[in-house]
C-alpha cells in the first residue's frame, strides 16, 4: 500500500501519460498508468486510499462509463477529469456525477499537481471515513437482537427508565445491556458510541 495515496491515470495517449507520471514523480507522488479502462478496472485496488486521473475519450469504454461504473460500485475515490475536447456540458456532467475537478488539455503542470495533491487528500480522508465504518459495522454487528434493541433507543435519547418501560425489563437489565453494548464495541462510553453512529450516519444491523 503506498502510505500517501496513489494516483491512477487512464488515458490513451500514452506521451500524456508518462509524461505526467513523470510530473507526479518529481513531487513523490506515485502513480500507475493505463491506456485503457479495461485494463484499469481490472487492475483497480480498492484496499488503499488513491486518486484516478481519467479522460474523457477513449476507445471501448468512455471516461463516463468508467465513472458510472466506479459509483456502481459506491467507490469513493475521488477522479480528477481530462479532455481535449471539454466544453461546459462535459464538465457539469464530470462534477454533477461527483468528479472533484475537470481539466483541459493541454493542462498547466502546476495546477495538476495542486489538483492531484487536493484529491489524495480527499482520498485519504475518504478511505480513513470507510475504513471506520466498517470496523464499527463489524463490531455492531456482535450485538444481540436485544441488545440492539436498547442501543436503537438510546440513539433515540430516550432514558434507562424509559427504555426499560417499553421493552418490559428492569433499569438494571438495561445498564448490562449498555455495559455489554461499551465492551462488544470497544467505545469508551455509549456516549462515544452514539456519536460515532451518528457522525458516520450508520445504520444498526437488524439483528435476525
Amino acid at each position: 500500500m503506498e502510505p500517501g495515496g496513489l494516483v491512477y491515470i487512464v488515458d490513451d495517449d500514452q506521451e500524456l501519460c508518462a509524461s505526467l507520471a513523470w510530473l507526479l514523480e518529481s513531487v513523490n507522488i506515485r502513480s500507475r498508468c493505463f491506456c485503457d479502462a479495461g485494463s484499469f478496472l481490472e487492475s483497480y485496488d480498492h484496499a488503499q486510499p488513491a486518486c484516478l486521473v481519467l479522460d474523457v475519450r477513449m476507445p471501448e469504454i468512455s471516461g463516463f462509463g468508467v465513472q458510472e461504473m466506479l459509483n456502481r460500485a459506491a467507490s469513493a475515490m475521488p477522479v480528477v477529469f481530462v479532455s481535449a475536447h471539454g466544453d461546459i456540458r462535459m464538465s457539469v456532467r464530470a462534477l454533477q456525477n461527483g468528479a472533484v475537478d475537470f481539466l483541459e488539455k493541454p493542462y498547466d503542470p502546476q495546477q495538476m499537481l495542486d489538483v492531484v495533491q487536493a484529491a489524495l487528500l480527499t482520498a485519504r480522508e475518504r478511505f480513513a471515513r470507510a475504513t471506520r465504518e466498517r470496523d464499527l459495522l463489524a463490531r455492531l454487528e456482535s450485538l444481540t437482537p436485544r441488545e440492539l434493541e436498547v442501543l436503537r433507543l438510546v440513539l433515540d435519547g430516550v432514558p434507562s427508565k424509559q427504555i426499560a418501560g417499553r421493552l418490559g425489563i428492569s433499569v438494571k437489565t438495561v445498564d448490562v445491556h449498555r455495559t455489554r453494548i461499551r465492551e462488544k464495541t470497544g467505545a469508551a462510553g455509549i456516549a462515544t458510541l452514539v456519536r460515532d453512529v451518528l457522525q458516520l450516519g450508520l445504520q444498526l444491523p437488524t439483528g435476525r
